[in-house]
């Protein structure tokens, strides 16, 4: 019987191919697999729509997680989407659980109380520094697993040794010792994302850090050889995005503010408002406050595009709620327009009221503002990647560039199953 291992590298660009094709352990699956050169994200490429994309094969507006955040107004600790509950579409995971195999899924977003046999969901908030992370995986994770695990590796989740990556391997490669790999196993790697923001998308940080990874997935390896069944088992490396290096930061609600779509008080605390700004990183949403207000959606429509036309503000793209469902496939109550940056000329957008300069660099600590991010068009480079090898991949075919709407499918047909309902098709291929 076949089996799959997914083996997730959040933040993989293809810019980052020729070298892992270079290492030790990543090689044999460039020598002996095929892959999907540019793979386009889904509409924002934002790691937890993306990653549903990934199992569902469909587009955000289709799945209806949309953003990493469940966004709202002047809420500067929106929570993340987590639950399984709050995906609308059957994902390739129920595939697999309906044709009775053994699933294992393991730091996956929005996974949280999923029907998988051994699955502990990325989960925690971002911002939680505590030492009981417990209290989040409880109830949505499987108890067998904490019951199992949680006193050994709990302490890379916490303290001087926190370290999430960590705490996934040493998960992974114990599961696939003790319950003699479960069929399909999704493993999913954060830090290579941390890396990019950190530091840009290609210096030695970044090579440093797909060594660490490639040294990882060696492990994974060599623990499905000896307690697995390799000669069976179809290995997938993917990414849910590619990062652009950002050439500039514009606070876009100050710029609402400033043409008097915006009030807030001596504070900057927001008294009202006609249109608002939600940050996707490097694209944003446009909140009408009444979207039933047509002379109001007519006049922000205006002002938007005298904004696009204006080179000073580099915006590249305004599309209409219905332009963005149509190309996109993104909606969602929140969203009447949508604007991006220029081609070329990779963007941030903030949504904060605090900043006094438009162009200030750094507005909002943490994930929003960094060296290099994502949420951009699927078009633009760089894209990610899908590499695989194995039992049913065919040797040597490189595609050259295709949607990330196929990949579930194209899991499922690796492993005999075919899904329904996805927005792409398998890439047959690859497949043999």
């Amino acid at each position: 019987m076949s089996k799959l291992l997914v083996f997730c590298l959040d933040a993989l660009c293809t810019l980052d191919l020729e070298y892992m094709k270079t290492l030790p352990n990543f090689k044999f699956m460039f020598e002996k697999g095929s892959m999907i050169k540019h793979v386009e994200p889904v509409y924002p490429s934002l790691t937890y729509p993306c990653h549903v994309s990934i199992l569902t094969g469909t587009t955000a507006g289709t799945h209806g997680v949309p953003h990493n955040e469940i966004v709202d107004v002047e809420d500067d600790n929106a929570p993340w989407y987590s639950l399984r509950s709050q995906i609308k579409s059957r994902t390739v995971m129920d595939v697999f659980k309906e044709a009775g195999l053994k699933t294992c899924s393991l730091t996956w977003p929005v996974s949280g109380g999923a029907n998988i046999d051994y699955n502990m969901p990325m989960i925690v908030p971002i911002s939680y520094q505590g030492d009981n992370p417990l209290q989040f995986y409880e109830n949505y994770s499987s108890q067998e697993i904490i019951d199992k695990y949680w006193w050994k590796y709990s302490h890379y989740l916490t303290g001087t040794y926190r370290n999430l990556d960590e705490f996934t391997m040493h998960l992974a490669l114990d599961i696939i010792e003790d319950y003699k790999q479960p069929d399909v196993m999704l493993v999913k790697m954060c830090d290579l994302d941390s890396v990019k923001h950190n530091h840009g998308i290609d210096n030695e940080e970044v090579k440093k850090q797909l060594r660490k990874h490639d040294e990882q997935f060696g492990l994974l390896v060599e623990a499905v050889k000896r307690f697995g069944d390799f000669e069976n088992t179809n290995f997938v490396i993917l990414g849910d995005h590619g990062q652009q290096d950002i050439y500039k930061n514009i606070n876009f609600n100050l710029l609402l503010k400033e043409n008097g779509f915006i009030k807030t008080d001596e504070n900057n605390k927001l008294v009202d408002w006609d249109a608002y700004c939600h940050s996707a990183v490097m694209s944003a949403w446009i909140q009408l406050k009444d979207p039933n207000d047509e002379a109001l959606r007519q006049r922000v429509y205006d002002f938007l595009l005298k904004v696009k036309e204006n080179p000073e503000y580099h915006i590249g793209y305004v599309f209409t709620k219905e332009e963005a469902k149509e190309k996109y496939g993104l909606s969602h109550d929140v969203i009447d327009f949508v604007v991006e940056g220029e081609d070329g000329f990779p963007m941030a957008f903030d949504s904060t009221l605090a900043g006094k300069d438009l162009f200030e660099k750094y507005l909002k600590p943490g994930w929003h503002y960094s060296k290099a991010s994502h949420g951009y068009l699927p078009h633009k480079d760089e894209t990610t990647a899908f590499v695989a090898c194995g039992k049913n991949v065919k040797e040597g075919v490189v595609v050259e560039r295709s949607t990330m709407l196929n990949e579930a499918s194209t899991m499922a047909k690796m492993m005999g199953l075919e899904m329904e309902g996805t927005e792409g098709v398998p890439w047959m291929e690859i497949i043999k």
